[in-house]
């Protein structure tokens, strides 16, 4: 044949009679081609796609190029079949119910019909199912097959080459000492599952919602006769960070300008375990002082539960300090989503000699039963904004105990997610809040916020309420793949029955991140208000920030 080249050759495809002509006709196929193996790939092609649609007898015959401009030939299709009517033994990998969840078509005890064109994606889905369920080297084809009209009747054949597999070994290459816990219990991977390849990879995708582990490459597996082998590579991946910032104001009484810190180390996965360990440090103009130390400790002894301890020393000017102590038990749901349960003591001693009933401060010590629920989402490939939602539910429930004991709730919350518009825009959302129900509260129990890490434009700690709740919200924009700009629109609204106060605050403002090697450096200038307030500029409030990682 000659396979040379030629300007617009024409195809032209016949059959027996006018129906089957208009039936190929229908099918659209291409009558223009550069070549004659163009036109006979196009044949190819056509019969292929006719035999798909149930004219499983089509054949090709009397293919000829009459002259350079023309290739022609006859197409007998046949008859039509319509549908596939397939026996099975249900005894045999449980193919009912894997037929039911793959199909829209009724199933009976042993067989269904299905229309002719789904035969081929049918048999796939539940070559797939088989392999899910540990035997990656089985076959499926329909054997004993039987034109009985318009319906093709079949056996289907399953032939299983070896007996289910599971995982025997696995073996970690890269990171050596990665936690096993993690695989075991956050990534469900163990010894002992049945082996299926694309639900470890689904697994191992999870990955990213770890800090401290990225993925190398592609699990591989090895077979042997008897065992299954699995290789995971994985990197060790920095996942340590300290952040701090210098904030400063004016001081609204002498016109001095002001100067507040903030200190927070954060320390992942050093020992290997998957743990964590966060220390913050805060000293604001009102000569207040915070210390919180958090012990975070997954999987212990290789098991699903976990434990966590915090530490929070708290001190008022010389008014008075309080101590809080937290021991929490932790299951993991799954990759991000976790449930707790703990205790709390409280202890606050009062440093005053005298104090007022407006101001009332009393030396006390309170004991919680807690419950809570934590969601992370995190987007750790990137850097600005690392976490896309995370949510932080905790409901405690306890007494007060000072001259006398009162039943006491504690509710918080803590939301925020980001909404991506586009490439280079998003909105960020932050709910924050608290709520203290008791029948009488003291000044030394109250929740203390404002400032950058709650409604910006105030000073550090210089609110207090027992109930609260703030809104952050951010338009963001970015300039650049370490740069970006953003609004700063937050609102607040607190009580606080010891002043008998109720009162909306605002806080307004401009901000920027840049990534540089030293870290992630934040500015935010903010200017806060009450709802019966003028703006002033002495009310602004300038914070700085570097995040450094290592």
């Amino acid at each position: 044949m000659d396979l040379g080249f030629s300007q617009n050759l024409k195809l032209k495809i016949t059959s027996k009679d006018s129906l089957e002509t208009q039936i190929i006709h229908q099918t659209g196929y291409k009558t223009t081609h550069d070549n004659f193996k163009s036109a006979i790939n196009e044949i190819d092609s056509l019969k292929s796609k006719l035999i798909k649609s149930g004219f499983i007898e089509a054949k090709v015959y009397n293919v000829k190029k009459k002259h350079d401009s023309l290739v022609t030939c006859k197409m007998l299709l046949g008859s039509k079949i319509d549908s596939v009517k397939i026996f099975f033994n249900n005894k045999e990998h449980n193919i009912k119910t894997h037929l039911n969840n793959i199909t829209n078509s009724e199933v009976f005890e042993n067989y269904i019909t299905i229309p002719f064109e789904q035969t081929q994606n049918t048999l796939e889905q539940l070559s797939a199912k088989i392999i899910e369920s540990g035997d990656p080297f089985s076959t499926v084809k329909l054997t004993k097959q039987f034109i009985n009209k318009n319906i093709l009747e079949a056996n289907l054949d399953i032939t299983q080459k070896t007996e289910s597999r599971k995982i025997d070994k696995i073996i970690i290459k890269g990171y050596e000492k990665f936690p096993k816990a993690y695989l075991k219990h956050n990534l469900k991977i163990k010894e002992g599952n049945v082996f299926n390849l694309n639900k470890i990879k689904q697994q191992l995708s999870n990955l990213n919602q770890l800090r401290f582990s990225s993925q190398i490459k592609d699990p591989e597996v090895l077979f042997t006769k008897d065992s299954t082998i699995l290789y995971v590579y994985l990197k060790k991946t920095k996942s340590n960070n300290f952040d701090g910032f210098l904030g400063f104001g004016t001081n609204e009484e002498n016109g001095n300008l002001e100067f507040n810190g903030y200190l927070n180390l954060d320390l992942n996965n050093n020992l290997n375990l998957g743990e964590s360990f966060s220390l913050i440090y805060k000293s604001d103009e009102n000569d207040q002082r915070t210390f919180n130390a958090n012990l975070k400790i997954p999987y212990l002894f290789n098991s699903p539960i976990g434990a966590q301890l915090q530490l929070n020393l708290f001190k008022k000017d010389s008014s008075f300090t309080t101590a809080s102590q937290n021991v929490k038990l932790l299951y993991q749901l799954n990759t991000k989503n976790e449930i707790s349960a703990g205790i709390k003591s409280i202890k606050s001693n009062n440093l005053l000699s005298n104090t007022s009933n407006f101001t009332p401060i009393e030396d006390y010590e309170s004991f919680f039963y807690s419950i809570g629920y934590l969601h992370q989402n995190l987007q750790t490939n990137n850097r600005l904004f690392p976490i896309s939602t995370y949510i932080n539910l905790e409901f405690g429930t306890g007494y007060r105990n000072n001259e006398e004991k009162h039943e006491q709730h504690d509710l918080f919350i803590d939301t925020y997610k980001t909404f991506n518009l586009n490439r280079k825009n998003s909105i960020f959302l932050r709910a924050n809040g608290g709520y203290l129900i008791s029948n009488n509260y003291l000044e030394n129990e109250l929740y203390r916020f404002g400032g950058i890490n709650s409604i910006r434009g105030f000073k550090e700690n210089s609110l207090s309420a027992n109930l609260y709740g703030i809104l952050n919200t951010e338009y963001r924009y970015l300039l650049s793949q370490s740069i970006y700009l953003h609004t700063i629109i937050d609102f607040s609204y607190l009580e606080n029955d010891i002043a008998n106060q109720k009162e909306k605050l605002y806080g307004f403002g401009l901000g920027f991140g840049i990534l540089t090697k030293a870290g992630l450096l934040k500015f935010n200038y903010a200017n806060g208000k009450t709802e019966t307030q003028n703006f002033k500029f002495s009310n602004s409030q300038v914070h700085l920030s570097l995040t450094s990682f290592f």
